[in-house]
């Protein structure tokens, strides 16, 4: 592994899954010891991860990030429930021949993660939700109208991004410009964008996930794994209660919520988020 490789300039890799599906990833940081993978958020690909973040996080650890099932360059169709996006990343995981994981997922990552722990407990051994609820939790039967206007449309431009992920403060702002430079700063071999049917089937997977129903919530009381719940404390696509909620329903969990930040506070504070993750997951 080239010490010197970094998120900008890793290649992007393939591998078929027993699915049939060609899945793309990049993979990052030393071997040898427990892989971290990441699930992203709501029409993200592979370039949507903030390098510092990832940089941070390979450091000192195996990291693997993937455009799940018809995302980005990854072949195949976006399924539209989150249990079916768990089914297609454990192929994944197999298909790279790993027998045990740590997950970070991120957004609509972060349920993706919940029910590959569930359905695949042997697998995943610690676990990082960012930016999370619960499937059933009241509330989340959709986004904020301005909140899904601004990323839900066929393009999303710069200010909606800033607008939907980082508070109005400059500091925030100031942030989310920086982190707006990173993620561009790719120049060769970048991913393929996401597809409008990605977005209306990740979208659709939001309405089910977020159909009240309190019978749901039990559900993770059955992860036994620790478990890391991290937000900005004034995130308004999944409110930092949320984080809260998800902590009292699993046995061995923990929250953080990270000051002056929304729902991209762990680009904002990339580097004590990689902290305090590293923290988590050598604990």
């Amino acid at each position: 592994m080239d010490q010197n490789l970094t998120y900008l300039t890793v290649d992007t890799s393939t591998v078929e899954g027993a699915n049939g599906v060609t899945y793309a990833y990049r993979r990052l940081g030393p071997r040898g010891g427990r892989p971290l993978v990441l699930l992203q958020h709501f029409r993200g690909n592979l370039d949507n991860w903030d390098p510092d973040l990832i940089d941070a996080l390979a450091a000192s650890r195996d990291v693997i990030a993937f455009d799940n099932v018809g995302v980005g360059a990854t072949t195949g169709t976006t399924p539209s429930t989150f249990a079916q996006m768990a089914d297609d990343a454990i192929v994944f995981v197999e298909a790279l021949e790993l027998d045990r994981i740590d997950l970070l997922g991120f957004s609509i990552g972060s349920f993706v993660a919940q029910e590959m722990t569930l359905t695949r407990p042997s697998l995943v051994a610690r676990v990082v939700l960012a930016s999370t609820a619960p499937q059933g939790a009241p509330g989340m039967h959709g986004w904020a109208p301005d909140i899904i206007g601004a990323v839900g449309e066929p393009t999303t431009g710069a200010e909606d991004m800033l607008h939907a992920f980082f508070t109005a403060s400059a500091v925030s702002q100031t942030a989310g410009q920086q982190f707006l430079g990173r993620i561009f700063s790719r120049t060769e071999g970048r991913n393929e964008p996401t597809s409008w049917q990605t977005r209306n089937a990740q979208y659709d997977a939001v309405l089910k996930w977020g159909t009240p129903n309190f019978g749901l919530l039990q559900r993770l009381s059955a992860i036994e794994q620790p478990v890391f719940i991290a937000n900005g404390d004034d995130d308004r696509m999944i409110l930092p209660w949320y984080s809260h909620l998800t902590a009292g329903l699993i046995p061995d969990a923990q929250v953080k919520l990270y000051p002056d930040a929304a729902h991209g506070f762990l680009d904002q504070h990339a580097r004590e988020f990689a902290a305090d993750v590293h923290k988590f997951l050598d604990a």
